[in-house]
């Protein structure tokens, strides 16, 4: 749904030719990804542009929200699951779910703390809050969810998703072996790659290829992308074979 940084492309007031390129697909909204399995609608992070993101779906339903970590661009966007607690519901208040890491948890209550008052003023987003708990199987609807654990900087712990055969990850910098071996065996991976040149917190183009190269899915898309990656339609020149750039609105389907 979205495969733009913290900033979104183009970043407002930039004037580089990424930004004002005309390709659809260089345009990003912030990182966020649905998922559909044996009934089961999911979604991963709920940014800035979650709104714009579930009009452009015309989706009238969730099963639950999965949360990576807890900076803005990546749970911003959580009150608007309030159109989502009356939509196909009434007169019953459906609440979301929402699963998360202990951290990001804490982060959504600190943020959202009007939904969860003990009183409540009318019209408040409804959230049921599930903690998650690191390296632990989960499930949504019969559907198992694995957390994949990686470390964004020194500072801050962020969790992907392997879900059947495909996994969700970014804002990673470093994944350890054991977390890594999660991601054998996969038809899809999707993993962050910011940009060419290094970042403290984010893998660049080329340890997201690492990762790619060393875990050997069949196919592997990049995403939480900034303006400095390039135009998409040149994405060919420095990606191998079976590695491609995400863009909005892009889907997938996957055999089981």
């Amino acid at each position: 749904m979205g495969t733009g940084t913290s900033q979104g492309v183009p970043v407002i007031g930039c004037r580089c030719k990424v930004c004002r390129s005309e390709d659809a697909r260089d345009k990003r909204l912030r990182t966020s990804a649905m998922v559909e399995t044996r009934g089961v609608r999911l979604v991963i992070d709920a940014g800035p542009d979650f709104r714009y993101q579930m009009l452009r779906t015309g989706v009238t339903h969730l099963d639950a929200i999965l949360l990576t970590h807890e900076h803005k661009d990546h749970i911003g966007g959580l009150d608007d699951v309030r159109a989502f607690n009356f939509v196909d519901y009434p007169p019953t208040v459906h609440k979301v779910d929402i699963y998360a890491m202990p951290d990001t948890v804490e982060t959504v209550k600190k943020d959202f703390s009007y939904a969860f008052a003990q009183n409540k003023y009318r019209g408040v987003p409804e959230m049921e809050l599930h903690t998650l708990s690191p390296g632990r199987p989960f499930t949504v609807g019969g559907v198992e969810i694995l957390p994949v654990e990686g470390h964004h900087s020194e500072r801050f712990h962020v969790t992907g998703y392997r879900i059947g055969k495909m996994a969700y990850l970014t804002d990673f910098k470093t994944i350890e072996p054991e977390e890594e071996a999660k991601l054998h065996g996969l038809d899809l991976l999707v993993v962050n790659a910011l940009r060419h040149a290094p970042h403290y917190s984010h893998f660049n183009v080329e340890e997201a290829l690492a990762l790619i190269a060393r875990v050997k899915p069949r196919r592997a898309l990049l995403t939480h992308m900034s303006h400095d990656i390039g135009f998409h339609a040149d994405a060919h020149s420095f990606l191998p074979h079976g590695v491609e750039l995400a863009y909005d609105t892009l889907e997938i389907e996957i055999n089981d």
